[in-house]
């Protein structure tokens, strides 16, 4: 019965999105921007007549003291899967209806089964289940626990023979050991006593596991990948489970001897192999790292972009492929006849789909101006199903031929979208130090020639990152609720960032607070220039290094208003000494602190010039950041504050560097409008536009 109501209840919620989406558009609100579900993971059923897939999105928690009601609820992020037919013959539905979450859903290549992760069971806190493999008749009925592992399963796959299924789990604790945390004797060691995660087997038919990989000589990270006769398999291994480990590489595992060998040799990270259809070729990740090694036995993160390397299995010999390419691949797919390989690339505001043809090593570009995420192909390699996102339709579940032309809808995931008014996305270029720098420009809704409205930038995070040409109803800066408020939203990708090649990516080494600011100013400048923003109304915020980079900015010019800094680096000394990756910090300024490059660090941190001050500055960090430690904030807060600056704190209980609670997002959203309108604006802000 609770299924059914389930049921009834996503029946009328398409309903009335429905009757919405046929009333006047309406601008985004930051409730809007909540109810949103995501669609991911796609896979193609072996026939090619269905897709299953997962959406993530927000529940209420009922039946627990405290937890609220209503609107009032407690709300928790849960992900289950759905199916949808590939000819459209079928609309999506809901295929899985528990209390926890499925992720990780997978056909078994017979087409049997349809596997997924889940934690489901009745216990919570140190009592609760741990994440197991379950499966599910691929004709629907009821689901069956296949694994019952000491820890979590973090990653699968199948054989190809439908029979056995590879798994990764970390170490469990000792008897002894787990006895001492239960009772709370359990003093952490940093940096040390690392439980390391190993392979596994399980048979399906009879539900034995098998271990398949031990020691403390890596630890195994990522999808394994099978040899095609089911002999072998190959998965990427990292030193240690230290963040700040860098070191990778690849192993393969012979199941019959339990032997492992590294067939990788680069000194940098290598990782996500693909064993090829014919079994004669396994293709990587790759990621040159020419940087000496630290004294601990690490290395700097090397600031490059990744390649795609060959293995032959029969010679045993690596080779670097993708001729032409200048961008960091990903999503790795081999096509049936192993003479192709698909993958992912980021390219400018965009991120495309690309082919590497085996023999020649040659890479072409199958899309352009495409927002997408590869998935898998059908079995005869003539359709593809990914995700995809544009400035003005939300991210849904897509189908092609293999050249990715003329992709197909198959979801309609968030059907409230259609009564959205959007404000137009316009990628805009401008001229900074020579260089030209990309961006996006989000207008406001309703934009009219001639006026000028209130400008918001918005500086990605990375630094190697890039902000691209998406639907922009998300959590985090809300793009299109400032659009409906009537505010330009400016998006720049500085140097430094990804997508324009690897010299521009490694552009602001020893560098931070530089070129890669005066793009950004540059950037303002322009949306200026052409009659668009309002140079008295000027706001700025950032995450992580957009955190950082407004933090930078606010301590170098008094043009914007207001500020949101957001899990930022303040002081870069004590960062290098408190975060879990210094070997990042190493790699940007040239070393760690010392008499050598202290100096670099402190002239490139935002709190040596607090007494510059002048922007009101909202500070919002997560009280569980170990990538930002929360000194960060303090040390900035505690300098704007002894000197009568206008500043607010706020940290978020049991965040780590990115706020995943439900009311935390929604705080965010509504505290960083609030204090931008108030001090950029006025008032309310009604009034946003100017002649």
């Amino acid at each position: 019965m609770k299924h059914l109501l389930r049921v009834i209840g996503i029946a009328a919620f398409g309903l009335v999105s429905m009757v919405t989406a046929a009333e006047e558009k309406r601008p985004v609100t930051v409730d809007d921007i909540m109810t949103m579900r995501t669609p991911g993971s796609p896979a193609i059923s072996p026939d090619g007549a269905w897709v299953v897939y997962t959406v993530r999105q927000w529940e209420s928690v009922p039946g627990r003291e405290g937890d609220g009601e209503g609107a009032n609820a407690r709300r928790e992020a849960r992900t289950h899967l759905w199916r949808v037919a590939i000819d459209g013959a079928a609309a999506a539905s809901q295929f899985t209806f528990s209390d926890r979450s499925e992720t990780s859903p997978a056909w078994s290549p017979d087409g049997t089964f349809i596997s997924f992760l889940s934690t489901r069971g009745g216990a919570s806190g140190e009592d609760a289940p741990k994440q197991q493999i379950w499966l599910i008749p691929a004709s629907g009925g009821e689901a069956w626990k296949l694994t019952d592992a000491a820890e979590s399963i973090t990653a699968y796959a199948w054989s190809s023979d439908s029979k056995r299924i590879a798994y990764t789990m970390r170490d469990p604790l000792p008897k002894d050991d787990d006895a001492k945390r239960k009772r709370r004797d359990d003093p952490d060691v940093f940096e040390s006593d690392f439980r390391y995660s190993h392979l596994w087997i399980v048979d399906v038919a009879g539900k034995k596991s098998e271990r398949l990989t031990e020691g403390d000589n890596y630890t195994v990270t990522g999808t394994p990948t099978w040899s095609p006769d089911g002999a072998r398999v190959a998965f990427t291994g990292t030193r240690t489970p230290m963040t700040r480990d860098g070191r990778a590489e690849v192993y393969v595992a012979t199941i019959a001897a339990k032997a492992v060998d590294r067939i990788s040799t680069n000194v940098g990270p290598d990782r996500s192999p693909a064993w090829s259809p014919d079994g004669k070729l396994i293709a990587w990740i790759t990621t040159p790292n020419s940087q000496p090694m630290t004294p601990d036995g690490t290395y700097p993160a090397p600031v490059a972009q990744g390649r795609i390397a060959l293995y032959d299995v029969a010679s045993k010999q690596v080779r670097e492929a993708g001729v032409g390419l200048d961008g960091s691949p990903d999503d790795l797919m081999w096509s049936p006849d192993s003479t192709r390989l698909y993958f992912g690339a980021g390219a400018r505001v965009y991120r495309e789909a690309f082919a590497l043809d085996v023999a020649t090593g040659k890479t072409t570009q199958l899309t352009r101006g495409q927002t997408i995420s590869l998935a898998n192909f059908t079995r005869d390699g003539q359709r593809a199903v990914f995700t995809k996102d544009s400035p003005t339709e939300p991210l849904e579940i897509h189908v092609a031929d293999a050249r990715f032309t003329s992709p197909k809808r198959l979801t309609t995931t968030n059907p409230q979208a259609g009564a959205f008014a959007l404000g137009e996305a316009e990628v805009i270029r401008w001229k900074s130090d020579g260089l030209e720098i990309e961006g996006v420009l989000l207008k406001p809704v309703g934009y009219q020639a001639g006026k000028r409205y209130p400008l918001l930038t918005v500086i990605h995070g990375g630094p190697a990152g890039a902000h691209t040409n998406g639907y922009r109803v998300a959590p985090g800066d809300g793009g299109q609720a400032w659009a409906g408020e009537g505010w330009a939203v400016l998006y720049p990708n500085p140097r430094g960032s990804t997508n324009y090649g690897e010299k521009f990516m490694r552009a602001n080494l020893n560098d931070w607070g530089g070129g890669d600011y005066r793009d950004i100013m540059t950037g303002v400048d322009a949306v200026i220039a052409r009659g668009i923003a309002d140079p008295d109304k000027l706001a700025v915020l950032g995450w992580s290094y957009g955190g950082y980079m407004t933090c930078w900015v606010v301590s170098q010019t008094s043009r914007f208003k207001a500020a949101m800094i957001g899990a930022g680096l303040t002081n870069m000394v004590s960062m290098h000494g408190t975060n879990d990756v210094p070997n990042t910090t190493w790699a940007y300024f040239g070393g760690p602190p010392s008499r050598q490059t202290t100096a670099l660090f402190n002239a490139r941190s935002g709190i040596t010039f607090a007494d510059n001050v002048t922007t009101p500055t909202l500070i919002l960090h997560g009280a569980n950041d170990q990538r930002v430690p929360i000194g960060q904030p303090m040390e900035f807060y505690r300098a704007l504050k002894d000197r009568g600056k206008t500043v607010e704190l706020v940290f978020y209980p049991r965040e780590g560097h990115g706020l995943t609670e439900y009311y935390h997002q929604l705080d965010r959203l509504k505290r960083q409008r609030d204090w931008i309108v108030k001090y950029t604006l006025g008032g309310d802000g009604r009034k946003t536009t100017t002649q």
